[in-house]
């Protein structure tokens, strides 16, 4: 029997009350609810629902092929894409239990696929404050900062001695200069540990409860590779901790309780699915994080696909728990996509490793900065060495040139005996790659996942930093893409909002806040952007054969749009909504 049932009538929904970062309690009991009624009922053999849907009357733009190809429509049957094609034909296909979904003219593409952000942090920022500054927060100096934090604390009634986090504090946009310090927090919250996370998710501001809970002093050396800024004219930690000296305070954050995994699992699952995302990336996972995943995964909890990859300073106590033979593919929708290694920081806190000074020195005035690798040239080398030798791939962080140029001495290093041999390498962010170092890449099969959303977030910064002739050419996606090469595009998040079609707008129009054109000679095509976001992604995952594309055989992880990218001015893409995300078949948001 044939059940229509038209697109803009709900089906089985999962409804979202409000925007990214401000939904309400409850939003996740919700899309808990509304996940529970669309999950199939295996003890019920009489169910009736039908056993195909037929998607068809709007634009089906199917992601195949180097230049846009459309269907008329698409037959879904058991969570997979059972044909494309002429809608007569698909009915047919579909045999004579079926439901019809009309587009009524929006229009369909393969779910979008995350090439990198931080999953794990998206469970806790429901808990914290939004601090990024206009137009994504309120965060617009150090007034509005302190202000947003008194109030915070009291309207959500948080107890002395409680930590207090927030996140997306940018300094490079602090007006004449001014930079938040540990007397403005002392000042605001002098009963509580406050930690204010730096816009690059490297390093915080904290206030001296928080310096004293992490047992930070003027006796605190710091490590190499790291930064602690200090009073002027003393030795006094001032607040901003950077890179490795961060680090050890990152990875002792809290994590969701056991009680409350399930709920910040879900309410972050629903941040991905409202931007049309169907796979997440946790881009640096510890071994208690993949832990709290794994343990959501085994609770059938999964509304997305999750791809993790365990931190290199991790690995060792991570194997023990997760044999490498569990690795690269799917349980209950996570699997360990390989290893991450960070050997810089990022290019707007000055700790990104450049081959030339930093116009403004550095981030504690530091003369003649180049900034710093992570660790040594020799630790990088062996860090590859290993992820190499244990045949997995590798995402490896690297901003600066300098960065990029340590990790091809590793290449070349470690992979002399066959250095063209695809190794499934991912430069993550890659943003201030030279042309020379492009040529590189194509010899050693290297994969750029670039970020343009620093085009429009951070470019005012990297024009004061680093000079309009690097700034103009940060994250080259034109000519990586001339070169042969299939970037991917991220929007690291939480250092810049989940927003996936002003991540596609920034890709093709390169504005910046100020609406200066950054790099226009960079510029890309709808559709190239688009594959950066699709069917290149799943060549980043190895996931070719079932993800970024609407073909026969493929799972049908979709996202609905009101718009079509290609077919509205360049300059409206950044205001194209998601409608409708749809994980395997089954609705997981619906606006």
């Amino acid at each position: 029997m044939k059940k229509i049932i038209p697109h803009k009538n709900n089906r089985c929904v999962s409804t979202r009350a409000s925007r990214i970062f401000k939904k309400r309690h409850w939003a996740a009991v919700l899309i808990l609810t509304a996940w529970q009624a669309c999950a199939p009922n295996t003890n019920d053999s009489s169910s009736s629902q039908p056993t195909a849907t037929v998607y068809f009357g709007g634009d089906i733009l199917t992601m195949e092929g180097e230049t846009p190809e459309y269907v008329d429509a698409v037959v879904v049957k058991a969570g997979k894409i059972l044909f494309t094609g002429a809608k007569e034909e698909a009915v047919q296909l579909a045999g004579t239990d079926y439901e019809v979904l009309n587009l009524f003219g929006k229009t369909l593409l393969p779910g979008f696929i995350d090439a990198h952000s931080h999953y794990i942090n998206s469970l806790s920022v429901a808990n914290q404050l939004n601090l990024y500054p206009p137009p994504s927060g309120p965060g617009e100096d150090v007034e509005s900062i302190v202000r947003e934090l008194r109030r915070f604390k009291e309207e959500k009634g948080i107890p002395d001695g409680q930590l207090i986090q927030a996140y997306g504090y940018d300094d490079t946009v602090m007006p004449e200069g001014r930079l938040l310090n540990r007397d403005d927090l002392d000042a605001a919250l002098p009963n509580n540990p406050v930690l204010v996370g730096h816009v690059s998710m490297h390093g915080a501001v904290l206030n001296s409860a928080a310096m004293k809970k992490w047992d930070i002093s003027t006796a605190t050396e710091t490590p190499p590779g790291g930064v602690i800024v200090r009073k002027p004219g003393t030795n006094e930690p001032y607040g901003l901790i950077m890179e490795t000296a961060f680090l050890p305070i990152f990875g002792s954050l809290p994590l969701p309780s056991p009680e409350q995994e399930l709920e910040w699992s879900r309410d972050a699952q629903v941040l991905y699915a409202e931007n049309g995302i169907t796979t997440a990336h946790e881009g640096a996972t510890h071994l208690k994080d993949i832990q709290v995943i794994k343990r959501v995964s085994d609770a059938g909890a999964n509304l997305i696909d999750i791809v993790a990859f365990p931190f290199i300073t991790d690995l060792d106590e991570i194997l023990k728990e997760f044999p490498i033979e569990s690795w690269g593919k799917y349980h209950n929708r996570l699997k360990i996509g390989g290893v991450k290694i960070t050997i810089d920081g990022s290019p707007q806190g000055r700790t990104a490793a450049f081959s030339t000074p930093y116009l403004t020195g550095g981030p504690a005035g530091e003369e003649n900065w180049l900034g710093e690798l992570t660790f040594p040239q020799e630790t990088i080398n062996a860090f590859v060495k290993r992820v190499y030798d244990l045949n997995v791939p590798l995402n490896l962080h690297a901003n600066g040139d300098a960065a990029i140029d340590a990790f091809i001495t590793a290449h070349e290093t470690v992979a002399a005996e066959d250095p063209g041999r695809d190794r499934n390498v991912t430069l993550i962010h890659a943003q201030f790659t030279r042309e020379d170092q492009l040529a590189k890449f194509v010899d050693y099969k290297l994969t750029p996942s670039f970020y343009t959303l620093h085009t429009y977030y951070f470019s005012d910064a990297h024009l004061t930093n680093r000079g309009k002739d690097q700034a103009m050419y940060i994250s080259p996606m034109r000519d990586a893409i001339d070169r042969g090469i299939r970037p991917t595009n991220h929007t690291d998040f939480v250092v810049a909002p989940l927003d996936q079609p002003f991540m596609l707008w920034s890709a093709v129009n390169r504005v910046s806040r100020s609406g200066e054109i950054i790099g226009e000679n960079q510029r890309v095509t709808v559709y190239e952007g688009l594959q950066a976001m699709t069917i290149h992604v799943a060549h980043q995952y190895q996931e070719e054969n079932v993800k970024g594309s609407i073909k026969k055989g493929k799972l049908a992880d979709f996202v609905i749009l009101d718009k079509n990218p290609l077919k509205v001015d360049s300059d409206a893409i950044k205001d194209i909504e998601v409608l409708e995300t749809i994980k395997e078949g089954k609705t997981i948001f619906k606006k």
